[in-house]
C-alpha cells in the first residue's frame, strides 16, 4: 500500500494509476483538511465486491469454509476444463 499527499497525487496522477494497476495495489492519499481516500484499480475493487458478496452471508461463509477445509486435507478432486460449443 502507498501512501501518498493530495499534492503529489495530483502532480503525479497518470504514475499513480499505473502503479495501482500493475501492482495490484491500492494508494491512499492523504489531504491536509479532509479524510483520506484510496485510490484502486478496478479489478482490485471488482476483486473486493465479489469477495463481500460471497461471505457477507452465514450460509456461504459456511460453504466457503468447508471447501477450504475439504482442499486443505487433500479431498479435493482435479477435473480438466472442457471448452463450450
Amino acid at each position: 500500500m502507498r501512501v501518498i499527499s493530495f499534492s503529489e497525487a495530483r502532480n503525479q496522477f497518470k504514475q499513480v494509476i499505473d502503479q495501482v494497476v500493475e501492482d495490484c495495489d491500492v494508494a491512499v492519499i492523504c489531504r491536509r483538511d479532509a479524510e483520506d481516500a484510496v485510490l484502486m484499480s478496478l479489478d482490485t475493487y471488482n476483486s473486493m465486491m465479489e469477495t463481500f458478496h460471497l461471505v457477507k452471508t452465514p450460509a456461504n461463509l459456511k460453504h466457503l469454509e468447508k471447501s477450504l477445509a475439504q482442499y486443505r486435507k487433500g479431498q479435493t478432486k482435479t477435473k480438466d476444463l472442457v471448452d463450450a460449443p
